[in-house]
């Protein structure tokens, strides 16, 4: 029977508990929501969702095709320069999702005959972004300078260094400083994905390679996307010029794709704009992450110390992950469930997200119901 193996695998994962199923969420939940990445709050901001209605009723629902063809609109420009520059970064080029913006960026910048060194860590869209290159992809320890240097001295052509510069899974930090003296000693290019650091580190919420001073150098490229800080759809990758204008013109999630919606880049644009004026937002961010993993640690749970928003707590296993992010939904609190294959280290754990309009009483909140529903 055509697919009959479906059902195999279905069945596979039902027994290992990491069977996963679609929840829809309606638009009023009581939930408290340390599930989601709006780390700063701004989704339902009332100046982001009129950006993004502004704009549908000026340029209509849709990009209407690639941003080659018809898909660019002077929002697009607006939002690419405003990027490029609170970033620190001289161009930027906006793509429909964070992960067309990691296929781009690697695929464009590996060619045939280069070497890619890449984190164990790394997020699924860069990993796969290292199986369609063209390049050959070396697989290095998770945050390991010193591994990374070793495998750029195999190489004798083009080489580019890719991580992320925070983790999605425990939310550490990648250490940057030391990957671009790695590269730099080689002649490599570093790529970084900063998806969990735009809005959370560096001054004002500029991101982790301009918190590091990197951001704007020649050798590196770093990728965002607008739908976690930002509380929109989308994503770019920031870069010198010269970059940019290569991937306008090689990159095919770029070429081929229908271009970012009107009203996903006026709600991007709008949330950048009221975190220029709000700066204060990303150290709030911080700050609830930073309490977050205190109170769950003094309470003897096995935390990860956040180095941005993200607070990893380990699960003994995935059917006890699954139910403990269960008990704690009937709880009235929505949390993230990691389980194999989402993690590279294969432990289960609950995935919470700090954001910086959390109050006090809601954290209170928080930390009481997961340690009340522990496996």
């Amino acid at each position: 029977m055509a697919f009959g193996w479906i059902d195999e695998q279905a069945e596979a994962r039902r027994r290992a508990g990491l069977l996963r199923t679609l929840r829809p969420c309606p638009a009023d939940s009581p939930l408290l929501d340390l599930a989601s990445n709006d780390y700063l709050g701004l989704a339902r901001h009332p100046e982001v969702t009129e950006g993004a209605a502004e704009a549908a009723r000026r340029w209509g629902g849709g990009a209407t095709g690639s941003r080659l063809v018809t898909g660019t609109t002077e929002l697009h420009g607006e939002l690419e320069c405003e990027l490029a520059g609170f970033c620190g970064f001289e161009a930027a080029l906006v793509f429909s999702s964070g992960y067309a913006a990691n296929l781009a960026a690697v695929t464009a910048l590996a060619p045939h005959g280069s070497l890619i060194v890449s984190d164990a860590g790394n997020h699924a869209s860069l990993i796969d972004g290292c199986r369609l290159a063209r390049g050959a992809t070396q697989v290095v320890a998770h945050a390991d300078p010193e591994a990374v240097r070793k495998v750029l001295g195999t190489g004798s052509g083009p080489a580019v260094v890719v991580s992320d510069t925070v983790f999605s899974v425990d939310g550490d930090a990648a250490p940057l400083g030391e990957l671009a003296d790695a590269c730099r000693e080689f002649g490599a290019g570093l790529l970084v994905d900063d998806a969990h650091g735009l809005g959370v580190l560096g001054d004002g919420g500029r991101g982790a390679p301009y918190a590091v001073g990197l951001a704007g150098a020649p050798d590196v490229v770093a990728t965002v996307t607008l739908s976690k800080s930002l509380g929109s759809q989308g994503g770019a990758v920031l870069g010198p010029a010269r970059v940019i204008d290569h991937l306008v013109n090689a990159a095919r999630t770029f070429i081929f794709d229908t271009g970012l919606a009107p009203a996903a880049t006026g709600a991007a644009l709008a949330a950048l704009r009221l975190l220029r004026r709000e700066p204060e937002r990303a150290a709030r961010a911080r700050e609830v992450a930073t309490r977050l993993h205190t109170r769950l640690t003094a309470s003897g749970l096995e935390a990860v110390r956040p180095d941005a928003a993200v607070v990893s707590v380990r699960a003994p296993s995935p059917e006890q992950a699954v139910r403990w992010a269960a008990d704690c939904r009937a709880a009235g609190l929505a949390v993230g469930c990691f389980r194999p294959p989402s993690v590279p280290d294969g432990i289960s754990r609950l995935r919470l997200t700090a954001r910086a309009d959390l109050t006090d009483g809601q954290l209170d909140r928080a930390v009481r119901v997961i340690g009340e529903t522990r496996p």
